[in-house]
């Protein structure tokens, strides 16, 4: 086994792992001294970039692994996590939130995506989840993303949760999964149709009249209609459709 020889190694990083860099290293080659044996993944996150987002690297020509232990004059090159329009279909589309994003957590439900959220939930309660489902964390917080337990996981760049659904869909390839209105948007159970007079002690004497078509949450046992909070969301609802039958945004 060689020993390892202290020195300088040559990073360049490819397409949208350059958000997570300063402007001036964006789209350029860091020189990175390193005084001891490091492994690569350590490298790309002290430089900023979370190892969820990284889909491969390259070391002087030849794909690495992110355990690859740094050489001097290694020549970097360190691309993005990307799908093709086959993986979609095989892609298991489970996320979990962190509670900065309980809006997005409910158009995602409101979507059919299955969407585990709970605003009291820690950093390691998050890690743990996403690693123990194999799940895909979703979060702004780079330093979760860093953490040892996350496999699957993306940092959500927009600020705006409608933008953020948008995002997640182009990012993972959702197009041809999106499904509304099949999971409630308060808990992410799925939803069941319901015969009215087996809820109607549950209904407004306004809903008894004026509705007839009834869902219900297989888990928490919310009851819903096409009422006005359906009729708030539809236009939304329709433009995530039409944006995924090819129109722009």
């Amino acid at each position: 086994m060689s020993k390892f020889a202290m020195g300088w190694i040559y990073l360049r990083f490819h397409g949208c792992l350059n958000d997570f860099l300063p402007v001036t290293q964006r789209e350029q080659t860091i020189n990175y001294w390193v005084k001891e044996k490091t492994a690569l993944k350590h490298i790309i996150e002290t430089v900023g970039v979370p190892h969820p987002e990284v889909g491969y690297a390259e070391v002087n020509g030849h794909p690495q692994p992110l355990c690859y232990h740094v050489q001097d004059g290694d020549d970097i090159h360190v691309y993005p996590f990307t799908l093709n329009g086959s993986d979609a279909l095989t892609l298991d589309p489970r996320f979990v939130l962190d509670n900065h994003l309980g809006k997005l957590t409910h158009y995602l439900r409101l979507l059919g995506f299955d969407a585990l959220y709970d605003p009291n939930w820690q950093d390691r309660d998050l890690a743990l989840i996403a690693n123990r489902e194999d799940r895909i964390l979703l979060t702004r917080d780079r330093g979760l993303l860093k953490r040892n337990l996350v496999r699957r996981g993306y940092c959500v760049r927009a600020h705006n949760p409608r933008d953020q659904v948008f995002e997640i869909i182009r990012r993972f390839n959702l197009k041809h999964l999106v499904n509304p209105f099949q999971r409630c948007p308060r808990c992410n159970g799925l939803l069941e149709s319901v015969n009215k007079q087996e809820i109607l002690d549950r209904l407004e004497p306004l809903t008894q009249l004026y509705y007839d078509e009834f869902d219900r949450c297989t888990q928490c046992g919310q009851i819903y209609w096409k009422g006005s909070h359906y009729e708030r969301m539809l236009p939304f609802i329709e433009k995530v459709l039409n944006y995924c039958n090819g129109d722009s945004l």
